[in-house]
Order: structure tokens, then C-alpha cells, then sequence
């Protein structure tokens, strides 16, 4: 819902259940998929996923996330 309202659609950037509680966020908006803990995914959506305008053609990178948290 959240990534919706910020613009993406389902197959440009979207969370999903991952094995053991883990969620992913994946998509063509994203290099490779981002594992980690539901709610630090949660939190990374939140917190660090711009808008798809603001993103524009760029690519967001699992390390530069990971790097801001």
C-alpha cells in the first residue's frame, strides 16, 4: 500500500514474505532484492524509498539502503 501510494506499481517495486519471517522488497525499480527482517524492510520503505517521480530512470541499490539505516 505504501510503495502504491508513493507511485510504483506491483512489478516496479513491491514487499514480499520471504523464507523465516524475512520480507523482500523487489522489482524493477531495485538492483537486487533487499532480505531482511519485516520490519526493517518496513522501515526502508518508509523512511528511505522516494517517490517513483523523485526516483525517476534511477535504480535503487540494496547497499546505499542498507548504508542509510
Amino acid at each position: 500500500m505504501l510503495l502504491r501510494e508513493r507511485g510504483y506499481a506491483e512489478r516496479d517495486l513491491a514487499v514480499h514474505s520471504g523464507p523465516r519471517d524475512k520480507a523482500l522488497l523487489k522489482g524493477n525499480k531495485i538492483l537486487s532484492p533487499l532480505s531482511d527482517e519485516a520490519e526493517v524492510v518496513l522501515r526502508v520503505v518508509r523512511e528511505l524509498v522516494p517517490t517513483d517521480g523523485e526516483l525517476g530512470a534511477k535504480i535503487l541499490r540494496p547497499a546505499e539502503l542498507r548504508a542509510k539505516l
